[in-house]
């Protein structure tokens, strides 16, 4: 691999971290025209590493693994981000905060 190669050079987790925060802009600024999105400080944080953490891990992991398998191992964490974010926002799947 080239060093070329954005996923081997560290500014990346930079811009993963300016893409969280444009990221958690949405909800910041509709809730300035909506009372239908309704953020606490805990929301944004959890939101936040969420989104950074799943980030960052799959950098990590593309790290390790072949190019060829960079898409699917994206796939498997989006997913996994989405199934996480559905149980935090409303229990879709599980009954766990009952």
């Amino acid at each position: 691999m080239s060093k070329n190669n954005i996923f081997l050079q560290n500014k990346v987790f930079f811009w993963l971290a300016v893409g969280t925060s444009l990221l958690l802009l949405i909800p910041l600024i509709a809730m300035q025209f909506s009372s239908e999105v309704n953020w606490n400080l805990t929301d944004f944080i959890v939101m936040g590493a969420l989104l950074f953490g799943f980030g960052s891990g799959f950098i990590l992991v593309s790290r390790r693994v072949s190019q060829q398998y960079r898409l699917l191992v994206g796939l498997i964490l989006l997913v996994f981000l989405i199934w996480i974010w559905a149980e935090l926002a409303v229990g879709v799947f599980t009954s766990w905060g009952n």
